[in-house]
């Protein structure tokens, strides 16, 4: 870490690059010159005792340095040519407490925070700034008790929808406050231009790139999104209005899918959304693949139309090729190791990640032909695909994949998952045939959590299994793995065990991360992304159907939660307000000017009668997934405001 500066301060004077115009004059994106402080002391104004040096910096070659006193000062202005809201971030670390970080707008103090001691680079953000065209945005960094070190600066479009969530519990409050205030630093704006291929081995990349709407999902000292952490991120990034920066990723997925790589997709992409990131692709026959992301971005694909109802996700020979190829081509090109008999399961090589893996757990050295996780991501592309394929009118093959579903659920229930004559669950396959069990990590928590488990006895003991074992010494290291737990729990009401872990994903925020280059815990994206989902989708249980303006409720509150509220909530064009009182009381507004939505309201278990806007109403039945549910449908025209409660 930096004690004091190495490179003595290189004045203050503009320094403009060849081509370039000072940030004052820029005009589209609202962006900083010089943000990783590469170009030295160009687009940055100093104070002395301040400059820019080399020996500690967050990426690439070169930081920003304040030596102690508080009269020591960084900055830059640049002028916002359009109005807007952005979201201001940068990496900062200090050798003692009271250095500042601070954002004007036209010389008044829009935020301000005083830094604490801590000699590991965090990200500091000021979140949704509004500006009108032609306001000044100054980024301020003040000098404390000891140096002050800061980098990548970064400005992201402000979140474009703000859900607030209130409750009796203040800390669901809190976490969700900071969750939609962290995601919303991850965005990159559209024509801002940027380095490609950063990671830890090539700190400064090799070259820049114009950047296309996207937004952080992997490490975050790599230039890049990643499939893994994409597909887990995207409900998240809906729920802040991030919907253009979903598609532009999906689609640069799905468009790297080709017959030459027999329909796998890449790894990871930078941020033009075009270029594949050099650490995990080397060509066409070397680059790291493993068989659930495949999967998982035909179920998420899905997902992104029932949020916002937008019929690309249909209509788009890319995105359609891609669900076809995947569920198709695909699994016929990699089932070729074991005998399913009728069933076909795709799997990996068990040669590494550059050949093709068959799980997510890379910390494994099993050579996995099939894997836990796989199938279920396998079981739930199925289902997308009916899903998909039925609201394109194309009802045959939406039975075929019906029966493609269901078919290896039951198989998977029956006989992948069991050892004869054993009760433990099977939770891989090697490349030998024989099955494996015992802990997997991934490929242990992704069957339940996709929904490929028979809801029962079984599944109950070994939803109780992996609580125990990621309790304990089977944790993972690294924080981005358990913030599947909370998913997978919610999917069965195991509602109290799902909110703990959602409890224990935030109190680490401030950990550090086992990939020391990526900074604190919370500074991983996934951590953020997945706690706004979570308080959405998992604690109030919404499920959207957009094209058909109608969605669904069951409240997942725990014991510790008496009501949770979330206002603003993005479905298609519109808004919504959900409210859960506990388990037996569920209210719905329709915050729409133009259109009614059909509201199923459910509830969990079966309950002869249910109150519904004051009237009491016989309760129907469904079982799901094994679950049965009392509901009621009501439709709520707009503006209006409808409630369901249980009677006793």
């Amino acid at each position: 870490m930096r004690r004091r500066a190495v490179a003595a301060f290189l004045g203050a004077s503009l320094v403009v690059p060849l081509g370039a115009v000072p940030a004052e004059a820029a005009t589209g994106p609202l962006a900083v010159t010089n943000p990783g402080f590469e170009q030295g002391a160009a687009g940055w104004t100093f104070t002395a005792g301040t400059g820019v040096a080399t020996n500690y910096p967050h990426g690439g070659n070169g930081l920003t340095y304040l030596d102690s006193g508080a009269d020591k000062q960084v900055s830059q202005t640049v002028t916002a040519s359009s109005a807007g809201a952005y979201t201001i971030s940068a990496w900062i670390a200090t050798g003692g407490p009271g250095g500042t970080f601070t954002v004007r707008r036209n010389d008044v103090p829009v935020g301000s925070m005083t830094l604490p001691s801590r000699g590991t680079y965090t990200r500091y953000t000021f979140s949704d700034l509004p500006v009108a065209a032609g306001d000044r945005v100054e980024i301020v960094f003040g000098g404390g008790a000891s140096w002050v070190n800061a980098d990548d600066v970064m400005i992201s479009p402000g979140a474009r929808a703000t859900p607030r969530v209130t409750s009796s519990n203040p800390t669901v409050v809190a976490m969700f406050d900071w969750a939609k205030a962290k995601a919303g630093s991850w965005v990159q704006q559209a024509g801002v231009v940027g380095p490609v291929n950063v990671d830890e081995y090539q700190r400064s990349g090799t070259g820049e790139a114009t950047y296309a709407a996207t937004y952080w999902a992997g490490y975050a000292n790599r230039s890049g999104y990643y499939s893994r952490d994409f597909v887990h991120q995207l409900s998240g990034a809906h729920l802040l209005g991030f919907d253009i920066e979903n598609k532009t990723m999906l689609r640069s997925f799905a468009a790297s899918a080709t017959a030459e790589q027999k329909y796998f997709p890449v790894w990871a992409l930078n941020f033009d959304a075009a270029t594949y990131l050099s650490i995990d692709y080397h060509g066409p026959d070397n680059f790291v693949r493993e068989v659930p992301a495949v999967f998982e971005l035909v179920e998420k694909a899905n997902a992104a139309y029932r949020w916002t109802g937008d019929r690309d996700y249909l209509r788009d020979p890319a995105f359609w090729d891609y669900y076809r190829n995947a569920t198709g081509a695909f699994v016929d090109l990699h089932n070729g190791t074991l005998d399913n008999g009728t069933v076909q399961v795709a799997e990996g090589t068990g040669q590494g990640i550059f050949a093709g893996a068959a799980s997510y757990n890379e910390q494994s050295d099993e050579r996995l032909a099939e894997a836990g996780d796989g199938i279920g991501a396998q079981y739930q592309a199925y289902r997308a695909m009916a899903a998909l394929a039925r609201d394109r009118g194309e009802a045959s093959l939406a039975t075929t994949f019906d029966r493609r579903a269901e078919a290896l659920k039951q198989y998977f229930n029956s006989t992948w998952s069991r050892v004869p004559g054993s009760d433990e669950v099977v939770r891989a396959y090697g490349t030998d045939g024989r099955p494996i069990t015992g802990w997997g990590k991934e490929n242990s928590w992704f069957m339940p959590m996709k929904g490929i488990f028979d809801a029962g006895p079984r599944n109950d003991a070994y939803l109780d299994y992996i609580d125990a074992e990621a309790s304990g010494a089977g944790r993972p290291g690294n924080i981005e793995a358990t913030t599947y737990l909370p998913d997978t729990f919610f999917r069965y009401n195991h509602d109290d065990t799902a909110w703990k872990w959602m409890q224990d994903i935030y109190s680490k925020r401030e950990d550090p991360h086992v990939n020391s280059g990526q900074g604190l815990d919370g500074d991983y994206p996934e951590v953020s992304f997945t706690l706004v989902s979570q308080t959405i989708e998992g604690l109030l249980g919404i499920t959207p159907d957009a094209p058909h303006h109608a969605l669904t409720t069951v409240s997942h509150l725990p014991s510790e939660i008496g009501w949770l509220q979330a206002a603003d909530v993005p479905i298609g064009t519109d808004r919504v307000t959900v409210r859960h009182d506990g388990a037996t009381g569920s209210t719905l507004t329709n915050q729409s000017a133009t259109t009614a939505y059909d509201w199923e309201a459910r509830f969990v278990g079966r309950h002869p009668l249910l109150r519904v806007n004051g009237a009491l109403t016989p309760g129907r039945t469904k079982t799901i997934d094994g679950i049965t549910y009392t509901y009621a449908t009501v439709r709520v025209r707009p503006g209006k405001t409808a409630t369901a409660r249980v009677m006793p």
